[in-house]
């Protein structure tokens, strides 16, 4: 059953990075962030209210959300902290790389979750897995490699903001180790909620210091509406909803669930390249191919 979660969690990543994109065209990344979060803390609001109001009705559902202690807070927020530096640093990334680039980096996350899970779960990589990081690495490599035939200075540009997806992917793979630990002990709807609403405080002071910039004339970027950050909350929710609660398995496996969340990289790779029309389709194409093989090592390594 937790597969099929941790599938389904893919599914809506995939949609997620594709209203992340739309979102964040020519829009403000603080903006977006703060909007997506604010939006997503009201979607779980119902699930905490009716908990607290009829606790012993929805105790017998899959929507409960029951009182944590301070300590646990305090977890949470740490959480919510990782969570929300990941994002910053893979939204930046992504305002100003190409879809079809930062799909296929992100999809190398499970593999560091995995490298952390070897060093602090005493985890062991068996073939299977070996290869899948080596093929996964690899095809990251060479297109890297290839790339450098670009223009020095559209390189340089890049490189810059490839720094903070390479930021925001060791931060969202520590992530999902702490999520492992988090998941050991405590209940996923309350994590998902109280972290949830963390970062909307968060996000509140962020773009308070955003706004003083702005009026300084540090910051350009003006914030737009757009209905595609409805799209950012709600395919989040469900993801972290059907993610969490497949790690509350007992014989589930954080390398596995998130291998398979990577798998939601086919559907922004596609937009990407079928809609937005990003160049180089044929490199791309061939570095998510080796990407994805190297998930498939991991995937067969791992069950």
């Amino acid at each position: 059953m937790w597969i099929i979660l941790a599938i389904l969690s893919a599914l809506c990543l995939g949609c997620y990075d594709v209203s992340k994109k739309r979102s964040l065209t020519a829009n403000s990344v603080v903006g977006v962030l703060t909007v997506s979060v604010l939006i997503s803390s009201v979607i779980l609001f119902p699930m905490w209210l009716l908990s607290r109001i009829y606790p012993d009705v929805m105790q017998h559902t899959i929507l409960y959300v029951p009182q944590v202690d301070l300590y646990t807070h305090g977890l949470i927020i740490i959480k919510s902290a990782l969570v929300l530096s990941s994002w910053l640093c893979a939204y930046i990334a992504l305002k100003h790389l190409p879809l079809s680039v930062v799909a296929p980096m992100q999809a190398t996350r499970p593999m560091w979750t995995l490298m952390g899970a070897v060093f602090l779960f005493s985890e062991m990589l068996n073939g299977w897995q070996w290869a899948g990081v080596v093929c996964a690495l690899g095809s990251v490599l060479i297109y890297s490699l290839v790339e450098r035939k670009k223009d020095k200075q559209e390189m340089k540009g890049q490189q810059t903001y490839l720094v903070f997806l390479i930021v925001g992917i060791l931060l969202g793979s520590a992530s999902g180790l702490y999520d492992k630990y988090l998941m050991r002990q405590y209940d996923h709807n309350a994590v998902q909620v109280y972290y949830t609403w963390y970062q909307a405080i968060m996000m509140l002071i962020v773009a308070g210091v955003n706004r003083i910039q702005r009026e300084r004339g540090m910051v350009q970027t003006l914030f737009s509406w757009r209905w595609e950050i409805i799209g950012i909350s709600v395919f989040l929710v469900l993801s972290d909803f059907f993610y969490l609660l497949a790690l509350t398995y007992p014989d589930s496996l954080i390398a596995v669930v998130a291998t398979a969340r990577r798998a939601g990289t086919i559907i922004p790779f596609i937009y990407g390249i079928v809609i937005l029309k990003e160049q180089h389709p044929l490199r791309k194409v061939l570095c998510l191919s080796g990407i994805l093989l190297g998930l498939v090592f991991l995937l067969i390594g791992t069950l």
